[in-house]
């Protein structure tokens, strides 16, 4: 089969992975939630793992096994599994994979929700030490005889720490601890994960994936890397003859049956069609960033500008050795003189929303909104403080977003 430019890719993936009927260009939206078995023996030997078949709606459709194969393609991973949302993703693999008495080191800089959610696990038993993933020592102090998992994200939300994935990879590797990596704010069109030492990748793919703000969906996958014969808690039901399938084959089952957070077929249609423009959404929404960061730096009402684009961000050198591109999120802090809330009410273009990777660019207040219910310690580990402002940007033109800026600003400077 020819090969293409991975933009010609995005466009052709969905005809290409997936043999549709009727000749049909995007994936149909198949509604149904039981399928027919002419033959009873056919849903015997699906119940039973001997062949691959839908056999019900909450555990599987013909559209998202489509987006599924899609996602594999692009990511060169060896399967996919989809949720109804990131944290739908997130939660299932957790439950799914881990059990009392198991410990985790998890990134100190997680966006709240998956940071609440670590915090609600270790209620259940699951110790979880929060670290900075920028630190290797850190990472390594961290350990204990019963770690069986690493989290982090490719780049973290808000302020933009980058960790060091060959490092952190490689550690894991050679320790028998799973690595696991957030990618929604570094889309596999910014790196090659393929070529990086992380055995799971998970993403929200109602952000950059689907773009433009209309269909939630999550997506973890198995890159292929991780020695499932070495991990205690694969059921034995689920160890498959293909060693290398344990993994996919209990999340499957534990995380997507058990605990129901399907993907509807429509969400799927959604975001297939959405990452169709996946390379040029993101080119432009990359290259208004840094522009934006440059812009915001400039002004004497801005103390700091977070964005890996910036020479003054700690992980400038190791962003263009890692990813192609620094990525769609900058945040900033304001001069202790103006309020945020106030700030955001001021801007005439930009929208106030709690989202990331849309086609229109979104403003928030951190710590007022997504970072409220943590304390005041935690919320010093993660650097934020009460005059943070977070910017999701989008591929409107990068001369009327900073124009939009400077006059917010210039307001309080009057």
């Amino acid at each position: 089969m020819k090969t293409y430019h991975p933009h010609t890719q995005l466009v052709h993936a969905d005809r290409m992975s997936n043999a549709h009927p009727d000749g049909a260009v995007h994936a149909p939206v198949s509604h149904s939630v039981l399928f027919d078995f002419p033959d009873a023996q056919g849903i015997v030997d699906a119940f039973q793992g001997k062949r691959m078949a839908h056999v019900y709606g909450r555990s599987s459709s013909p559209t998202a096994s489509a987006l599924q194969a899609v996602l594999t393609q692009q990511h060169q991973a060896l399967g996919c599994v989809t949720f109804a949302s990131g944290m739908a993703a997130i939660s299932s693999f957790m439950l799914a994979f881990l059990k009392q008495g198991d410990h985790v080191i998890v990134s100190q800089f997680l966006f709240g929700n998956t940071r609440s959610f670590f915090q609600q696990i270790s209620e259940f038993g699951v110790a979880v030490s929060f670290v900075d993933p920028t630190s290797l020592d850190a990472v390594q102090n961290a350990q204990q005889p019963n770690t069986r998992l690493l989290f982090t994200e490719g780049l973290a939300n808000p302020l933009t720490q980058v960790p060091d994935m060959h490092a952190l990879g490689s550690w894991a590797k050679a320790q028998g601890v799973m690595s696991m990596v957030d990618i929604t704010m570094t889309p596999h069109v910014m790196a090659d994960f393929a070529t990086l030492p992380i055995d799971i990748l998970v993403t929200s793919l109602t952000k950059y994936v689907a773009g433009h703000g209309q269909a939630l969906g999550g997506a973890v996958l198995d890159m292929g890397k991780f020695d499932w014969t070495s991990y205690p808690h694969i059921d034995p039901r689920y160890q498959v003859t293909d060693t290398a399938q344990w993994g996919l084959t209990q999340l499957r089952k534990k995380g997507l049956r058990d605990i129901g957070a399907t993907l509807s077929p429509e969400a799927a249609s959604s975001i297939l069609i959405g990452q169709e423009t996946l390379a040029m959404r993101f080119a432009t929404i990359q290259e208004n960033t840094s522009q934006i960061a440059r812009c915001l730096a400039q002004h004497t009402l801005v103390e700091h500008v977070y964005h890996p684009s910036l020479p003054t961000h700690p992980q400038h050198q190791l962003v263009s050795e890692q990813y192609n591109g620094t990525g769609g999120i900058v945040s900033f802090t304001l001069s202790e003189s103006i309020d945020p809330v106030l700030f955001i009410n001021q801007l005439q273009l930009i929208i106030c929303a709690t989202h990331l990777g849309d086609t229109r660019t979104l403003a928030l207040p951190v710590t007022q909104t997504i970072f409220f219910e943590f304390t005041q310690e935690e919320k010093d580990a993660m650097g934020v403080n009460e005059k943070l402002i977070r910017l999701s940007v989008g591929i409107e033109h990068v001369d009327d977003l900073c124009a939009d800026l400077i006059q917010a600003l210039n307001y309080f400077s009057a």
